[in-house]
């Protein structure tokens, strides 16, 4: 059994996954805010899922997080995780340190990726061999699954679709320059654009543009558009077999979905070559409630083939040196 945590800005999701890679026991809780709370959040969340299924931390085959902001998959340090509280926080070590056991560290976009890719194939029975995981949040970006392991590119900047401008003379972008894919297709964006009161600016969105509100409907449209325009371009770049969009916006469910699929085939209907790519047929949406990033963390976690091989080359030699000790 693995153990997977997705640390969010205001949720902790942690999961308990089978052999068969079944989630066997899900516990949810409120994050803390600093970094000293984040640490005692996720050992809390391992703590709970522990004692749940009747085993100690140290009994799960591995432990895996997911968590926003830059990660060094080497260390499992954690940088830059502005929503969290905290700058800088040696995730990996802290919690290993508290277990007795190494955790392995992941961005939450990457390890929601490899639990998408998980879903799709172990689950549903889809045999593509390379997927995109297109994260429709506060912000927008993607991670790239290819056969069944993680592309992270030169510099761990695969997938980073939201800065990439598609108006020069758009708002300015967190990342310094002007007319980001985010600035237009994510949460933050509609929040930008349509003030209000509702906890869930999409909500209210949709809900004046179908009463007939313009500049409702103007937004809505922009939307639409530019997340199809990032399906687009994951394909024309990678040329992944599918996109499954999730994130927070993925909660606006069928009607996104099949928006995005009208946009995609209105275009191929103007240009042969993308007719002959059938995008529209090659987007899918995440299950709403679906733990993809909590269960990729739990993937995440497990030692690769050659890793286990080594791993237990060594657990081999430790018990030969034990017992001519003794």
């Amino acid at each position: 059994m693995r153990l997977g945590l997705d640390i969010g800005g205001t949720k902790t999701d942690v999961v308990a996954v089978g052999a068969d890679g079944a989630i066997v026991e899900r516990v949810r809780l409120a994050t803390g805010f600093g970094a000293e709370a984040v640490v005692a959040t996720a050992l809390d969340g391992i703590a709970r899922v522990a004692g749940a299924t009747g085993r100690r931390p140290l009994d799960f085959r591995s432990i895996g997080v997911g968590i926003p902001g830059q990660v060094d998959i080497a260390t499992g340090s954690v940088s830059h995780a502005v929503n969290l509280g905290f700058d800088e926080l040696d995730l990996g070590r802290r919690l290993a340190d508290a277990l007795g056991r190494a955790v392995k560290v992941e961005n939450d976009v990457k390890a929601a990726a490899l639990g998408a890719y998980h879903l799709m194939t172990a689950e549903s029975g889809h045999t593509a061999r390379s997927m995109a995981y297109l994260n429709l949040g506060t912000g927008l970006a993607a991670g790239l699954v290819i056969d069944g392991a993680l592309w992270r590119g030169a510099r761990g900047t695969a997938g980073e679709i939201g800065h990439i401008p598609v108006d020069p003379q758009g708002v300015l972008c967190p990342c310094g320059q002007r007319g980001c894919l985010e600035t237009v297709a994510s949460g933050s964006a509609i929040a930008r654009q349509w003030a209000t009161d509702d906890p869930i600016p999409a909500r209210s969105l949709l809900a004046a543009a179908e009463a007939g509100d313009r500049t409702a409907q103007a937004i809505r449209s922009l939307l639409v558009d530019n997340v199809a325009a990032a399906v687009r371009v994951l394909v024309l770049t990678v040329d992944v077999e599918i996109v499954m969009i999730g994130g927070g916006l993925s909660n606006l469910g069928d009607w996104l979905l099949d928006e995005v699929r009208r946009v995609l085939a209105s275009w191929a209907v103007e240009s042969p070559f993308l007719a002959s790519l059938g995008l529209e047929s090659r987007v899918l949406l995440v299950p709403a409630g679906f733990p993809a990033a909590a269960v990729g963390a739990a993937l995440v976690g497990a030692p690769r083939p050659g890793e286990q091989a080594a791993a237990s080359a060594v657990d081999d030699e430790e018990q030969r040196v034990s017992t001519w000790q003794k």
